[in-house]
């Protein structure tokens, strides 16, 4: 099944084979071995600005390549039209099919003004392909991807060990859906936060390379009945002195690595470990409410005035993971952590967290008692940095954020 392989100052299992729980086995890898991610940039344009300062090869419909000679270093116009791809002037065909440009050296393309690793492919929409949009998909090796990730993802003047940490934790998190997705669809993640924070080669730097390269095929895995398996190794800024678990906040299973944790006052160096009071007139809450509910088809987007939010269910270390909303008919509405900090922010972000106490007062509510910064599952960033700079390297600190976890390599 495997051997054992010593990395760093921690002992891991080295896996031979391809178990961990990720799928098939010939989903796209660079040349290197190295897991391809497709990274979801931009949706349903019309026109996007490519810039090169060495021609481009493309793909246009007929899968035979072709070299495209563009003005160097000059914005040229990206269209999807009734007869197929046009660039600038020039047309390529490829009517109702995608359109792969692969650079001619990292760096050398730019879709609006930003260069990335790997290469593009522009996808007729699937809402609105038949109008001329389209989907920018950088296809990147899973590490090409993460030099960005983690230089996004902490301050610039954090520890050594932390991006080290992140490197992982990211990389686990990404080959994870890579899996999961097992390449269906057009693309495995998004860009921003709904996966994770991607900017492109110019929003690297020389510390967030280094962790990449020094973690190198490194990622976290649990013990599973069928051999330990990757999971969704989930992360936010600050936990507040208590994280909180996939299966309370995602509705996902319950795994040990993403189980609710007390770290106490570790993460307290951050801006947001304490935060509010917040108060809202109870007409604003019950705009936003609505205006979320209608967004996500919710119950909520028929919501009478709200009286009242009150906390339904808390963790075994005192985060709330369930609220309760009680209208002016009298109409209760039950909603996870997330769901409440997602409604309260739709109309313009107030809520750090969901971890606060509601004080219903005659015209509005107060969201006091505020603690930490995002979700709360998995990693605390705050609490990695905390960590590296009390002198514990990056494979204790993951190995303290995800109980029961372990370090493997993965390909």
């Amino acid at each position: 099944m495997g051997r054992i392989w010593r990395y760093g100052r921690v002992v891991v299992l080295v896996l031979l084979l391809w178990p961990l729980g990720c799928g098939r086995k010939d989903k796209v890898r660079s040349l290197q071995g190295v897991p391809v991610v497709r990274v979801r940039l931009m949706a349903n344009e019309s026109t996007v600005l490519l810039t090169a300062s060495k021609p481009p090869t493309a793909w246009p419909g007929t899968g035979r390549q072709r070299r495209i000679e563009l003005p160097r270093n000059t914005p040229v116009p990206l269209k999807l039209t009734s007869t197929g791809w046009l660039i600038g002037e020039e047309s390529l065909g490829g009517a109702g099919g995608e359109l792969p440009l692969q650079p001619d050296g990292e760096g050398t393309l730019s879709v609006n003004g930003r260069p990335y690793r790997g290469g593009y492919r522009f996808v007729p929409s699937a809402t609105n392909g038949s109008a001329g949009g389209f989907d920018v998909i950088n296809d990147v090796d899973i590490d090409g991807y993460l030099k960005s990730v983690v230089s996004k993802e902490l301050l610039w003047n954090w520890h050594d060990e932390a991006y080290r940490a992140q490197a992982i934790s990211a990389r686990t998190y990404a080959l994870y859906q890579w899996a999961a997705v097992d390449g269906a669809g057009t693309f495995d993640l998004h860009d921003d936060v709904r996966s994770q924070v991607y900017g492109g080669i110019e929003e690297e730097s020389t510390k967030s390379r280094q962790a990449v390269d020094a973690t190198a095929r490194v990622v976290l895995a649990h013990k599973t009945d069928e051999g330990h398996k990757v999971f969704k190794a989930y992360f936010s800024s600050c936990c507040g002195g208590v994280t909180a678990s996939a299966s309370d906040v995602f509705n996902e299973p319950d795994v040990r690595p993403l189980s609710a944790r007390y770290v106490g006052p570790l993460c307290n160096a951050s801006p947001r470990f304490n935060w509010g009071p917040v108060v809202l007139a109870k007409s604003d809450v019950t705009r936003r409410m609505r205006l979320w509910g209608a967004g996500r088809q919710h119950p909520l987007k028929d919501v009478a005035e709200v009286e009242r939010i009150d906390v339904l269910k808390i963790n075994p270390h005192g985060r709330p993971t369930r609220f309760l909303v009680t209208d002016a008919r009298g109409t209760q509405y039950a909603l996870s952590g997330e769901e409440m900090r997602w409604s309260i922010n739709a109309g313009g972000v107030v809520l750090n967290s969901s971890f606060f106490r509601p004080v219903n007062e005659d015209d509005t509510i107060r969201f006091a008692e505020g603690h930490g910064w995002g979700h709360g599952v998995g990693m605390c960033q705050w609490c990695a940095q905390a960590m590296a700079e009390d002198g514990l390297s990056h494979e204790v600190i993951l190995l303290r954020s995800y109980p029961g976890a372990k370090l493997v390599r993965a390909y």
